[in-house]
């Protein structure tokens, strides 16, 4: 099909028949549309619909700096909603990135975004709409190379098979060697594919699935053998200096409102806590701030470009950096006569002072979370989330006292050695809570409470502990349900089946992925969505591939034996890890 002939039914037949078209037509304030002539052409694909996409910090970076790049252009493309997807079968148009509409086909290089292992059927969607085949072994020359990168790829064994290669770790500064090679090899025209595959498995960062041989041994584990002189194991990347390191100053604004609406300022990445049950807080060591002076350049810059109501502070636990009252100080000084708000997604109730939440809420109130994570002081040692009742009851006063009217608190069940008196203890604590906020507030304060279930995650100190069974999660959600009902508490619980099969995935192996094709042959789409997910559809799969899940989330996995991701370096050994296992135990 011909450009004009594609332009033409996406204008005249497609949009016009779906919701939300401005999913899918670009031509934001901000966004970058370079000439093709002499180009690395590389399409970022987010595997998530366009509000959710243009929501995540990192999609954003690395589109300002390719693009920065000047051999090199890049574009993005969203996964279609269903009706989206159907409306390209029907007409027979190739999904196409927003900034040019051309077909995926077209480009040298697309890079998929892994966030979530929920959304790996989008991934097939994708690739299947845009006509390139699932498996990297069975692309030809012709075709585009195929990546991944993002949290998940810290055991990317479940869907592998599907990437030539793979980005282990902070892309902003391996993307950039990657493209000088693709950008020389275009040149050159000389290598072939699987040539040129091992040469970049050379650069520390890229994983080459292809150039390793996985083997299950049954109780022994997993046995992954580099082919060849491969490197291993795949060490990831990461910057060293966050102040040194690209950040976009002129951010694409949406035109469709995206799950995140605000311009984002990522204060530090790392944390310095170390709690045993969470990846982010292992995988993104070391723990490194940018400095004030950086990040109130970076919120001017944004508000020059783009205009904003909100300015988020991101990272693990914004109250942990360390100069946060200048910055706040600065922020509000700048941002207040703008009529610009201050928000901190994530805080520690042990470090939240008073002062903090009177100048987040200088302009307007957005939304403050806390994570007490356990109700009771014994599973909070267990799982190392280092806060004392006391310090939640003094920091949720603090916060009311600054003038704050709605709070919202994070828990878990499922975690290692919960007994159901630890559940019982979490409405417990919610109604200590509520009785130290009567005592300071001059109105009700309203109280979120989401409860998730806990997955043991690779690269943590739990990842051989078996997931919690799913009767022991729902009996334990119903006695949450009979005990939480304060006319002021609204509780979220998360789905148990959709969490059940994220351990299977996120502890999965290269076998997986016949079932993640059957699935999506059953219609498996947007599996994240609540009301897309199909437990039963999942589990005829499973079936169909003669695979049993509870191996994957219900095992515990043994001690001395390599697991799925053991050939993959985040940069914390296996033996820290077993150690803060045992310290757990204790």
């Amino acid at each position: 099909m011909k450009q004009s002939e594609l332009l033409e039914k996406i204008e005249l037949e497609i949009l016009p028949a779906v919701k939300k078209p401005a999913r899918y037509t670009g031509g934001e304030w901000n966004m970058v549309k370079k000439d093709w002539q002499g180009k690395v052409h590389t399409a970022l694909a987010f595997p998530d619909v366009y509000e959710v996409g243009m929501s995540n910090l990192g999609f954003i970076i690395l589109y300002h700096l390719i693009n920065e790049i000047p051999y090199a252009l890049c574009e993005r493309v969203f996964a279609p909603w269903t009706d989206m997807e159907q409306k390209l079968l029907e007409h027979g148009v190739p999904l196409y990135s927003l900034e040019s509409r051309r077909p995926l086909r077209d480009f040298d290089l697309i890079g998929f975004s892994l966030s979530y292992e929920m959304s790996y059927t989008n991934i097939l969607t994708m690739l299947s709409l845009g006509k390139i085949p699932w498996r990297a072994a069975h692309r030809t020359e012709s075709d585009p190379f195929v990546i991944a990168g993002g949290g998940c790829t810290c055991n990317p064994e479940p869907i592998a098979e599907v990437f030539d290669f793979i980005v282990i770790g902070e892309g902003e500064e391996v993307i950039v060697e990657i493209l000088d090679k693709i950008h020389e090899w275009k040149e050159s025209g000389a290598r072939k594919r699987g040539q040129f595959l091992r040469e970049l498995a050379d650069i520390k960062g890229v994983y080459v699935p292809s150039l390793h041989r996985v083997e299950y041994r049954g109780d022994q584990g997993w046995r992954t053998e580099p082919i060849g002189d491969a490197p291993m194991p795949v060490r990831r990347r990461y910057v060293r200096n966050l102040n040194t390191a690209f950040y976009p100053l002129q951010p694409i604004l949406p035109t469709v409102q995206a799950v995140h609406d605000r311009a984002n300022l990522e204060v530090f990445r790392g944390c310095i806590r170390g709690c045993r049950f969470c990846q982010a807080g292992i995988i993104y060591r070391p723990h490194r701030e940018r400095s004030s002076e950086e990040l109130l350049r970076i919120a001017k810059a944004h508000y020059e470009s783009c205009g904003m109501e909100e300015i988020s502070l991101l990272s693990l636990n914004t109250t942990d950096y360390t100069p946060l009252p200048q910055l706040l100080q600065e922020l509000v000084e700048f941002a207040a006569p703008q009529e610009v708000s201050i928000s901190l997604p994530s805080t520690r109730l042990d470090s939240f002072t008073e002062f903090i939440g009177r100048e987040v809420r200088c302009v307007r109130p957005t939304g403050l979370t806390f994570a007490p994570e356990a109700g009771t002081q014994r599973l909070r040692d267990v799982v190392k989330k280092q806060i004392t009742e006391e310090e939640i009851i003094e920091g949720l006063k603090a916060s009311i006292r600054a003038g704050w009217q709605r709070v919202k608190f994070y828990f878990m069940i499922g975690l290692p050695t919960e007994t159901m008196d630890d559940v019982d203890a979490i409405p417990e604590l919610v109604g200590r809570m509520i009785d130290a906020a009567r005592g300071v507030a001059k109105g009700r304060v309203k109280f979120s409470v989401s409860v998730s279930n806990f997955v043991p995650k690779p690269h943590t100190p739990f990842q051989w502990l078996a997931m919690d069974s799913k009767e022991s999660l729902l009996e334990k959600q119903k006695l949450l349900r009979r005990l939480m009902r304060w006319k002021n508490v609204e509780l979220k619980l998360h789905d148990v089946n959709l969490n059940y099969l994220e351990a299977v995935f996120s502890r999965g192996d290269r076998r997986l992925l016949p079932v993640l094709e059957e699935a999506w042959r059953l219609g498996c789409r947007f599996d994240g969505w609540g009301e897309k997910f199909s437990t039963e559809l999942w589990l005829q799969a499973f079936r169909h591939c003669d695979l049993d899940p509870d191996f994957y989330a219900r095992t515990e996995y043994p001690l001395d034996a390599p697991l799925p991701w053991s050939h993959i370096s985040v940069g914390v050994s296996e033996k820290f890890l077993k150690q803060e296992l045992f310290r757990s135990r204790k």
